[in-house]
Formats: structure tokens, C-alpha cells, sequence
């Protein structure tokens, strides 16, 4: 099949409802990954990674040694990266800003890393099971999973109230909803365990009911409140948060107004005509944050795909775009154009590999699958392989 042909194909099969024997996932395609499930490259790839996180983990909110305001160590506690003690003050307090500095204090409270861990662990555990069918890999990802949410001894609740705490100022904000932005991993995890003797009925019952309960305070705590008012990646990952918990959840209808809503109010409010995101490239690290909004409005299409609502091909009146800002960016990541604004460390090109594949499925363009293949190489993500096995 020639490349425009099959781009179309692709592009036409990620609008409609996957195959009944697809897996129930929703970040990765449900079809792309029956199609090759039967891949031996895809099953030595997705064992190799699996291989590498078997003997990490289980993590749990409960090994933190801080204990959260609450007085309860199942709570999520977190400190924010960007705030360093005063010298000025006494104790430090109030910390100040320092914009894309990250301030090591951070570490003494492992929840944030561990919970990104755990997500990414359980994702690579689980692909590694539906590609293989080695019940090793899906007993370890339930284990990871039910540490994590289940087990009464260990499970976290379901709320992120002290979350990027600022000493001296609060206890959490609604920025720290950023945090649990991997957990949309879990999800898809679940939908790939599926037909495991090691994720029971009542596993996945506790764990909707879990995503159930954390959906219901991001949209009714003051935290969640506030984040849903952000206008820069923050609001774009709360969307897709909500949008993808609310799929998860059976609540399709909940997720149809957020991501109706969502296409207009994030892309009109980031995007310039001229394809940049002063929201994020005024900051100090503006190349990151500009792939890293980019890449949750390409997530927040990928769910737009699902649901019959198009985000790729969305422009508001003045041509805002997510092509538009595409194709401003890439320049700057494959470095043939100098980057005119701060980015004080190293970027991670290759964040932007699995948004370009998509965009040459939905825009019938080369183009991109070529810029992917030079900023990821021979890369051994199995995400990124299924893409361009889909290409094909």
C-alpha cells in the first residue's frame, strides 16, 4: 500500500470503534496493536523493556518518611521543583522561585517519582504480557498495581491535596495535578491486562473505582478547580486527564464535553497564528515545554480519535492550530533553526517522535514519519515501533 494510501487508512480506522477483540485502551491504538500482536519484533522489543523493570518496585505512597499535613501517609505528598529556600529569611521561608531550577530537596519525598515509575513500569509490564502471553509479566504488573491502589496496607487515596507544596507559602496547589499526568499509562496498562489470570474482575472494579473517586476531585476540589483555569500545559494535561479517566470510567459523556470544550479553550489560548506557545516559550526551559504541551494536545486529539471530535484539523478563525504549532517547533528540535529563546538545560528530542508519527497518519505527510526517523533512530520504544509499523 503506498504511503498516502495507508496514511489514510490509518487515519480513518483511529475515528471509528476498535475491533471487539482489541485491547480497551485508549492513549495507544487499540487496532495497531491487535494487528500486531502476533509481531516477534514487537515481542522481543516489549520483553526487553519489561525485563529491565521486573526487579523495580512495588512502590507505594507509603514509604515516604515526611508525613503529609493530613497526618495520614496515604495521601500523595510532593514539594515544588522550582522553589529554593531564601537566604534572607530565617529557615529559608518563604522559598522563592527559580524558574526550570530544580531544587534536590525534592527527592527527601519519593511519591512523585515513584508514582511515575509505577505508571511507566506497569504500562511496559503490561505490553510486555499482551505481546508475549508470559504470565510473568502481567503477574508483576498486577502486584505493581494493586500496591499502588488496591492493598489497604499501601494503596495511595485518591486525591492529590498536598501535592508541589511551596514551604512556607501552602501545604499544595492545583499545579501539582501536573504529577499524575503519567497515570493516563495506568489506564491504557489495565486495558492490556485484560484476559490475564493475574488481574482479576475485582482488580479492575477497584481500580475503576479508584480512577472513579480521583476523577470526581479533579473536578471538585479547589486544587482541581484551579488547575482546570490554567492556560499553558497545566490546563492542556488536566484535560487530558479528566478526558481520559472519564473514558476509563464509563462516563463517555463527561468525556465528550471535556474534549468539545477542550479544543477550542486550549488551542485558542496557546497557540499563535504563527504556530508558537508564548506560554511556554517564555519560560526558561521553552523549547521542553513547548514539546511538552504539544505532545498533551496531540494526547488530547489521540482522545478526540476515540470520540469523533477532531483536534488535528481544528484551526480557530485566525489559524491556530495544532499543525501550526507542529510545524513552528520541529525546526527547533531537529536544530536545523537556532532556538531564539531560553532553554537553560538538555532537551529530549525524541519526546516528540510519537506526535510526529501521528501527525504523518492524520496529515498524509511524509514529512513527519522522516523527522522521526531522524530524531529517534533505531529507538526501542514499543509505542513508537507500532507507529511505524502502522505507516507501512
Amino acid at each position: 500500500m503506498r504511503f498516502g494510501a495507508a496514511l489514510l487508512f490509518l487515519w480513518a480506522a483511529c475515528a471509528v470503534a476498535a475491533p471487539a477483540d482489541a485491547p480497551r485502551v485508549f492513549l495507544l491504538d487499540a487496532q495497531i496493536l491487535r494487528d500486531h500482536k502476533a509481531s516477534p519484533e514487537m515481542a522481543a522489543q516489549a520483553r526487553g523493556a519489561a525485563d529491565q523493570v521486573m526487579g523495580r518496585g512495588p512502590y507505594s505512597v507509603m514509604l515516604k518518611t515526611r508525613v503529609p499535613p493530613s497526618g495520614d501517609n496515604h495521601d500523595y505528598m510532593s514539594q515544588a521543583p522550582y522553589f529554593w529556600p531564601d537566604p534572607s529569611k530565617p529557615g529559608g521561608r518563604p522559598y522563592l522561585r527559580k524558574d526550570g531550577e530544580r531544587n534536590p530537596e525534592i527527592s527527601q519525598i519519593p511519591d512523585h517519582t515513584n508514582m511515575d515509575h509505577m505508571s511507566t513500569d506497569a504500562r511496559a509490564l503490561a505490553l510486555a504480557w499482551y505481546f508475549s502471553g508470559d504470565e510473568k509479566y502481567a503477574a508483576r504488573a498486577a502486584l505493581v498495581l494493586r500496591t499502588w491502589y488496591l492493598d489497604p496496607a499501601t494503596r495511595m487515596k485518591p486525591n492529590l491535596d498536598f501535592a508541589q507544596a511551596i514551604p512556607g507559602v501552602n501545604d499544595g496547589r492545583g499545579i501539582g495535578i501536573i504529577e499524575s499526568r503519567g497515570l493516563t499509562s495506568v489506564v491504557d496498562a489495565v486495558g492490556l491486562l485484560a484476559g490475564s489470570k493475574s488481574w482479576t474482575e475485582a482488580d479492575q472494579k477497584g481500580l475503576e473505582e479508584w480512577f472513579a473517586a480521583f476523577l470526581q476531585w479533579l473536578q471538585a476540589s479547589r486544587n482541581g478547580r484551579d488547575e482546570a483555569k490554567s492556560e499553558n500545559n497545566h490546563g492542556t494535561y488536566y484535560d487530558l486527564q479528566v478526558a481520559d479517566f472519564a473514558l476509563f470510567t464509563h462516563q463517555d459523556k463527561l468525556a465528550g464535553k471535556i474534549l468539545a470544550e477542550s479544543r477550542a479553550k486550549r488551542i485558542a489560548a496557546q497557540i499563535e497564528p504563527d504556530g508558537r506557545q508564548p506560554k511556554e516559550t517564555d519560560r526558561t526551559r521553552g523549547i521542553s515545554y513547548s514539546i511538552m504541551n504539544l505532545n498533551g494536545l496531540m494526547a488530547l486529539a489521540t482522545l478526540g480519535d476515540r470520540t469523533a471530535i477532531d483536534f488535528w484539523r481544528y484551526q480557530t478563525g485566525d489559524h491556530r492550530g495544532i499543525r501550526q504549532a507542529l510545524d513552528w517547533v520541529a525546526p527547533y528540535v531537529t536544530g536545523d533553526k537556532k532556538w531564539p529563546y531560553q532553554q537553560i538545560d538538555a532537551v529530549n528530542r525524541a519526546e516528540l517522535v510519537p506526535g510526529l508519527l501521528r501527525a504523518a497518519a492524520h496529515y498524509n505527510d511524509p514529512h513527519y514519519a522522516a523527522l522521526a526517523k531522524q530524531l529517534a533512530g533505531d529507538s526501542p520504544d514499543v509505542e513508537t515501533l507500532l507507529l511505524r509499523a502502522a505507516l507501512r
